[in-house]
């Protein structure tokens, strides 16, 4: 069987069972910098998910522009980020 390269990272997501095992991966999978800037962008959709303004999302993170007008455009045009806000909401982890 003939697993692409996208599918095989999705399922080694998908599979993991803990928090643990998760950080496990991404340490191994990603640089320290790579990990940091994936919580840097998921901070700053959430401040934007609850009402903060671009410029005080710029000022509360220390984000640049471009970083913060990126996550901005996801959050308006895209679902990614709207429904892993949304499930971790429901679940009351945020």
């Amino acid at each position: 069987m003939d697993i692409n390269k996208f599918d095989l990272l999705i399922n080694c997501i998908l599979s993991l069972d803990s928090k643990e095992e998760t950080l496990s991966f991404l340490e191994d999978l990603c640089t320290i910098k790579e990990i940091e800037d994936m919580e840097h962008r998921l901070e700053i959709a959430l401040n934007l998910s609850r009402g903060k303004t671009f410029s005080e999302v710029q000022e509360l993170i220390g984000a640049s522009s471009t970083t913060v007008s990126r996550v901005s455009r996801c959050l308006k045009y895209g679902t990614g980020y709207k429904s892993a806000i949304q499930k971790l909401k429901q679940k009351n982890d945020i």
